[in-house]
């Protein structure tokens, strides 16, 4: 997607592909600021723990505490987060996100940067669903200085989504390939035909969630949208070059072999 808009554009730039174990991530940054980089992104489980190796964070990524999007500005690296926003942009294609109601699921980097950027656009109630209670209530309290009303509630077995939601949000790890037929313990009965269901997963673009949630009737909004977006933001901080999102979005229908 990336590489396919820098030929657009003109750019003889690369975009590599470089997986890092966790206890890497230092010397894959100094790597990074000693080779030049003109940024990069990172990814689960790299989201926050990046932020103590960067020189400074943007204002939104400093609010959600984690950091995708990493851009050099002259001999500095400043964390920026494009999650949020690319997932906001994907939104509002569907429905504007003022007064929603909506239900997470994950308080993870992903979760993070939605429920902040969610809160920040006038959402009028933000659910988080965790199984860890502690990380659940840490993004709980991030929301209530931005937010309305906010709710916290621990992961048991499964959880059900409460008729009054708008929007339910899959913001964690479950159904990335390889494990497509991963479950997503949310039940939707009572959203039945109303709720607009969304998914981070962009591989593959139809999750098993998305799948289960269009039997019942939902309207749904796969990840390749929020993806696209994000890279597009992302592009654009590295590049100072607006890209053609159409490019983007034809190099990753054709990476997913989608018609």
């Amino acid at each position: 997607m990336i590489e396919a808009a820098f030929a657009a554009a003109g750019l003889d730039w690369r975009y590599l592909t470089i997986e890092v174990a966790p206890e890497e991530l230092t010397d894959a940054v100094r790597g990074a600021r000693a080779m030049g980089f003109r940024g990069f992104n990172c990814t689960i489980p790299h989201k926050v723990a990046v932020v103590q190796h960067l020189d400074r964070l943007s204002q939104s990524a400093g609010v959600i505490g984690a950091v995708n999007c990493v851009v050099r500005e002259g001999d500095e690296l400043v964390g920026e987060n494009t999650d949020g926003a690319g997932f906001l942009a994907s939104l509002r294609e569907r429905r504007d996100p003022s007064g929603l109601r909506a239900v997470l699921l994950g308080a993870g980097g992903a979760a993070r940067a939605i429920a902040v950027e969610l809160a920040l656009a006038g959402a009028a109630s933000i659910t988080i669903v965790n199984r860890s209670a502690d990380r659940g209530r840490d993004v709980g309290a991030l929301l209530e200085r931005h937010a309305g009303e906010v709710r916290v509630e621990q992961l048991g077995e499964r959880f059900e989504v409460a008729q009054e939601t708008d929007l339910v949000v899959n913001a964690t790890s479950i159904g990335l390939y390889p494990d497509v037929d991963a479950e997503a313990p949310l039940v939707l009965d009572a959203v039945a035909g109303r709720a607009l269901v969304a998914d981070v997963i962009p591989n593959p673009p139809e999750t098993r969630f998305l799948r289960e949630a269009a039997a019942a009737g939902c309207e749904t909004l796969d990840g390749l949208g929020m993806l696209v977006e994000q890279g597009r933001i992302g592009f654009r901080l590295w590049t100072r070059v607006e890209p053609d999102t159409g490019v983007m979005r034809d190099a990753l229908r054709r990476a997913f072999a989608l018609s």
